[in-house]
This record gives structure tokens, sequence and C-alpha cells, in this order.
């Protein structure tokens, strides 16, 4: 939510400028994209899983990653699609969102936190959207296929420097670093926590309240 948030300086904030009708006008547009994109995108995510895939129960994490899924998929086209528009973007964004999630998992790709699903799957959606929506006629920037416009091509071939750009450099960087065996923490870290194994103080998160408790509870015991 605190992402959610920020969102709006981001992508209203974008427009550079509020001191006419049209600039304000154009970030009070990008303000009700950025609402309701995300909003359908995460409502999607949070009933998928509550009643159609794994896990069927209440998952806030699916739903607030599925918020994210939203925020990211209309950033592209926030400014050049209308409301209507955003609502089915958004849509769309949560169903490559989850497929994009299911199909790290059967893979066997460690991605803990839905990072490629949410910021990769959803980015190039994003990008592609924006070559399928906005009306030319509406005056505000977009040139989308569905209306007669040549915008796609274009959306795509970003799509694919970006892919390229993105996919070359981490390869230099990740590559060597698996060589190395220095890309992954051992089983030993992973089982123990990094907190334990290498950081002081040695435990960084306060008791959870079910531990605290149960300790409460111990002590009660041996007083008595």
């Amino acid at each position: 939510f605190f992402l959610w948030f920020g969102w709006y300086g981001f992508n209203p904030g974008s427009t550079g400028a509020m001191h006419d009708r049209a600039t304000a006008n154009t970030a009070g547009l990008v303000a009700v994209n950025t609402t309701l994109s995300p909003c359908v995108s995460g409502l999607l995510v949070f009933l998928l899983r509550a009643k159609v895939v794994s896990p069927k129960l209440l998952d806030v994490g699916g739903f607030c990653n599925g918020i994210l899924a939203g925020l990211v998929a209309i950033t592209a086209g926030c400014a050049n699609v209308e409301p209507w528009e955003s609502i089915i973007i958004g849509l769309v964004g949560g169903l490559v969102y989850q497929g994009a999630s299911m199909l790290l998992k059967r893979l066997k790709v460690d991605d803990v936190v839905d990072a490629f699903p949410v910021h990769g799957a959803c980015g190039i959606w994003g990008i592609v959207a924006l070559g399928l929506f906005g009306n030319p006629d509406e005056g505000m920037g977009g040139n989308g296929v569905f209306y007669g416009g040549d915008q796609l091509g274009t959306q795509l071939f970003a799509g694919f420097l970006i892919i390229l750009w993105a996919g070359g450099l981490s390869v230099l960087i990740f590559l060597p670093l698996r060589k190395l065996g220095m890309l992954r923490m051992g089983d030993e870290f992973q089982e123990k926590g990094a907190d334990a194994m290498e950081h002081s103080p040695a435990k960084a998160y306060s008791e959870s309240p079910t531990a605290a408790s149960a300790q409460k509870t111990s002590s009660q015991q041996v007083d008595v």
C-alpha cells in the first residue's frame, strides 16, 4: 500500500506540471487510471486464489502483488487511455501475473516475492497494452491498433529492446556470480536464516504473538 501511494507521485507527477486546465486534467486522468487498474487487478487475483487456484484461501500476499501487477500494467499508458480501458488493462494484468506466477512454480524457478510476474510479465503487458488501447480522436496521445492506429509495432520493438538490455546486463552480472558460487546462499544459510548466520544482532525481528504468548504461559507455569 505504501508503493501504491507512492505511485500517485510517480504517475501523476510525471506530467511535470499542473499549472493550467490541460495539464491538471491529464494528471487527474492519470490518477484515476492509477486507481482503477490496481483495484481490479488486486481483486481478481484475490478471488482467483480464494476460489479457483491454489491455495484456495484468502491470500493477502497475492492480493498485494495483484495490486502491484495492476500498477505496473497501467504505468506505460496511464496518460493515454480512458478509465474504462484501464480497467481492462488491470484485469488482463491480474491474469498475466497469476499465470506467470504459476508458470515459475511449475518450472521450479526460485522467485520468492514474484518479482518477475509483477514487474517483468506485467511490465511487458503494459507496454503491449499501450499499442492496443488509446483512441487518437480523444487527443490524449493514444494510437492503439483497436482504433486503427499503428503504435503496436513501436511498443513491441520497445519491449524487445528492454528485454535485450535488461537480460544482457543480467547475464553479464549473474552468470559470473553463479560460476563463483556467489549467486545463492547455501542450504545452511537458508535454513537458519542470514540474521543468525552473519548479522548483528542475530535476531532482527520481534517475537511473534504466538511465541511471546507461549513463553509467557511457560513462565507463569514455572512461577506456580
